[in-house]
């Protein structure tokens, strides 16, 4: 970049504009896009996206009415133009220029030469990409890649001279100009690293079990505030969609921090009133004990107010939740088709967590659900990978949905069915409101119990009720004043006469 074109008429540098990378998670991630007329490298191992995201930086050229140049030292034009045809696109506007190395043409005055080989094919190659760029005078410019500029080089000196008189070359030029690296080399290149104005580094990880991981970080970028850190992303018919890592400190919003009804009375009251938006809510205790039906309980309350609700479900399909509902006189297929309640099924296995922070995300700013539901954390939990990471990323999403007024329901199994309990994970310091529910056993049969153990804001009862699952949904019974022991897995009856709950409950 000359002075000329950086300098304002006092002689003090310009802040030229941005430009779109053609990406609009990548230009979320830097805040905006690239800095114009600069040299940017992409690195990665073959198969993690370059071509890709280069191909979408292009085309956005394309859009804006820019000439556009794609430099391939190692694909065909045909194999470029097949993966524009898989992804939709159309390489119409795309001059593509595909350069063969020298040893492979038939060109007399080229056959015979008192310089070592790799001095000419270098040379060579260097001038057929200057001459091809002034003929075209291209304002975006893709060089793919510099492995086969490393290897005409043969010594890490030679080659970064190269390097270093491709950005000369384009300083004098308005071009922004994007390197490939595929990382051939055996060590990390550094020396690279430094010339280039910024670095974007994409990744593709094996997992043991399930679809490969996708995902990227920005190593570099002179003068541009970026989020630091891996974002998730996919390679999808389009091109790549990248998640930005969620950060909750960026998003606020103002809300009146109200009681939200579950629609049935007993439990607001045993909470106090209800659970207030912008708070979120725990519920555990063994499998079947109705964790999932409590929850359902709060999505459907809100879509009969005419409020949006969203369910992600990890362990459960849509039809057994749908039998569930039906089983307890719950609205919620027509619910669903009226598109008050989206129910979402996630496969943890092919769904990254950035993914479904960014789906989290679309539902409460596109769709304005006000409650979301996570059943449950254990599968979520299945696709994370490591534990630590887990709790962060919860975090995250529960402080991001507290300042966007939503109430969050969270489900968590334990292991076991009856006796001690074993959590495969403790969040319950994150939680507003933690809603403990156990099996006992009374007469020969078998109970639920529900009690709520933690409210941050405001009162609530301490008793531990009877919880009951019926054909008219849940209902709470009386304190269970004459037990104790429930919720350490030992329950003792300590009254005088075993009480009918059941006639004390109306049943």
């Amino acid at each position: 970049m000359t002075d000329e074109l950086v300098a304002g008429e006092d002689g003090e540098p310009v802040d030229l504009p941005r430009i779109s990378t053609g990406s609009e998670g990548l230009d979320d991630i830097l805040g905006g896009g690239f800095d114009a007329n600069r040299m940017y490298l992409y690195e990665g191992r073959p198969g993690s996206g370059k071509t890709t995201i280069a191909l979408q930086f292009l085309l956005r050229g394309v859009r804006d009415r820019e000439r556009v140049l794609y430099i391939t030292l190692s694909e065909t034009k045909r194999e470029l133009q097949l993966v524009a045809k898989r992804h939709g696109w159309s390489l119409a506007g795309v001059d593509v220029f595909e350069l063969v190395p020298p040893e492979t043409t038939l060109d007399p005055e080229r056959e015979l030469t008192v310089f070592h080989p790799a001095e000419v094919e270098l040379s060579e190659t260097t001038k057929l990409v200057f001459k091809e760029i002034e003929r075209i005078n291209p304002t975006r410019v893709v060089l793919d890649s510099l492995s086969e500029l490393r290897l005409l080089a043969q010594s890490p000196l030679r080659y970064r001279r190269q390097v270093l008189a491709l950005k000369h070359f384009f300083s004098q030029r308005n071009c922004t100009v994007v390197l490939l690296d595929d990382l051939s080399s055996s060590q990390d290149d550094l020396q690279l690293h430094s010339i280039a104005h910024g670095v974007v580094m994409l990744e593709q990880l094996a997992i043991e079990y399930g679809a490969e991981r996708r995902r990227l970080r920005v190593i570099k970028m002179r003068g541009i505030s970026f989020r630091g850190g891996f974002h998730d992303f996919t390679i999808e018919a389009g091109g790549l969609k990248i998640f930005p890592r969620l950060i909750a400190a960026e998003h606020h919003k103002t809300f009146v921090g109200e009681f939200t009804g579950s629609g049935n009375a007993e439990l607001d009251q045993l909470l106090g009133g209800g659970l207030e938006r912008g708070t979120n809510a725990l519920l555990i205790g063994a499998a079947g004990v109705g964790k999932s039906s409590v929850a359902l309980t709060y999505a459907i309350a809100a879509a009969e107010r005419g409020e949006h609700a969203v369910f992600f479900a990890f362990d459960e399909g849509r039809g057994t939740v749908e039998a569930r509902a039906r089983t307890l006189g719950l609205p919620l297929e027509k619910h669903m088709n009226s598109g008050l309640i989206r129910f979402q099924q996630i496969d943890p296995a092919e769904l990254s967590p950035g993914e479904f922070a960014a789906n989290l995300r679309q539902s409460v700013e596109v769709e304005n659900a006000r409650i979301v539901v996570i059943d449950s954390l254990n599968g979520y939990l299945n696709a994370m990978p490591d534990e630590r990471f887990l709790i962060l990323q919860m975090h995250e999403l529960l402080s991001y949905l507290g300042q966007q007024g939503v109430l969050t329901i969270l489900v968590l199994a334990q292991h076991g069915l009856v006796g001690p309990m074993d959590t495969p994970l403790d969040i319950s310091y994150l939680s507003d409101a933690v809603l403990m529910l156990r099996y006992f056993e009374l007469a020969g049969t078998v109970r639920r119990a529900l009690s709520v153990v933690k409210k941050r804001s405001g009162n609530h009862e301490h008793a531990i009720r009877e919880f009951r699952l019926s054909g008219a949904g849940i209902s709470l019974g009386p304190p269970l004043k004459d037990f104790s022991g429930i919720f350490s897995g030992n329950p003792r009856f300590t009254g005088t006469k075993i009480p009918d709950l059941d006639k004390a409950d109306g049943h």
